[in-house]
């Protein structure tokens, strides 16, 4: 089924909608969550929490490309989980560690009023990714959007797993360069 017709079942406010979702981008989102908390049952139940926020929010929204809206919902579902299991003590998946290893060249939030240096923050991000070649820029997201484990990305990328993370660090490396002379605390 095409994207256009399950936002259309959304509209209509169809269960079948969840049911397409589920079927089209289940095993996508489910992958994210993993990488993310590294179980397989806490990356079900994000699934389940990702359609029924899809659920919530369309209508009104009318995403674009629904994969990406129903990825991003899955990323942000299980960096919340993970940010709960952390402060309980519990989840040790790739998403933790591939945030503690941004931790170092990302600026920390400090509160509400920072909204504005938190959004120059990202821009100057997705400015360093554009100006870098596409092999890398993708593998970069799929470390740190989508917290895939090293090996996955150097088997996808032929490359040795200390390559791999050898390339990754002096992305960072650059990245925290970068930041500093667009005047980006660190």
């Amino acid at each position: 089924m095409r994207d256009e017709e399950i936002i259309a079942l959304y509209f209509a406010r169809s269960e079948r909608a969840i049911a397409a979702a589920q079927e089209q981008y289940g095993s996508y989102c489910r992958a994210i969550a993993r990488n993310i908390l590294g179980s397989e049952d806490d990356a079900e139940e994000c699934v389940n929490d990702t359609l029924l926020r899809a659920w919530n929010a369309i209508p009104p929204q009318r995403p674009a490309r629904l994969g990406a809206f129903l990825g991003t919902i899955a990323r942000n579902v299980a960096l919340n989980r993970l940010e709960r299991d952390r402060a309980e003590k519990r989840g040790r998946g790739q998403g933790e560690l591939a945030l503690s290893e941004l931790e170092e060249c990302l600026p920390a939030p400090r509160g509400v009023e920072e909204a504005l240096e938190e959004r120059a923050a990202v821009r100057a991000v997705e400015a360093f990714l554009r100006a870098q070649p596409p092999s890398r820029r993708r593998m970069f997201i799929r470390r740190y959007w989508y917290a895939s484990p090293i090996r996955e990305i150097a088997r996808d990328w032929g490359y040795s797993e200390s390559k791999t993370a050898s390339l990754l660090r002096r992305m960072r490396e650059a990245l925290k360069k970068y930041l500093e002379q667009e005047g980006i605390t660190l």
